[in-house]
């Protein structure tokens, strides 16, 4: 009787699943229409550092057109989503002084 209570009880307890690892999400933002030079040097600085979009980061692009006043949006958007961390890109035509 005993050792069919024992069989009962481990039965009854639930087995400890390891938890999937949490794919960090990032969010880009950016004043211009579609990807450049910025944007891949971005891409590669996570690669050096071991993080590979698709595989082990997501990053959520979000590009305003160069309408500035998308940003808000844009932001809620990503905010939205859930994203771990926004990256936003800010760009001047003005150079800076020496």
């Amino acid at each position: 009787m005993v050792r069919l209570c024992t069989i009962f009880l481990a039965l009854c307890v639930p087995a400890a699943a390891q938890q999937p690892k949490k794919i960090p999400r990032i969010g880009y933002l950016s004043l211009r229409s579609g990807a450049g030079d910025i944007d891949l040097a971005f891409r590669q600085g996570l690669r050096d550092l071991g993080y590979i979009e698709g595989q082990n980061v997501i990053i959520e692009w979000r590009f305003a057109e160069g309408k500035s006043e998308r940003y808000p949006l844009l932001a809620a958007e990503l905010v939205h989503i859930g994203v771990d961390a926004i990256v936003t890109i800010a760009a001047t035509t003005q150079s800076l002084p020496p």
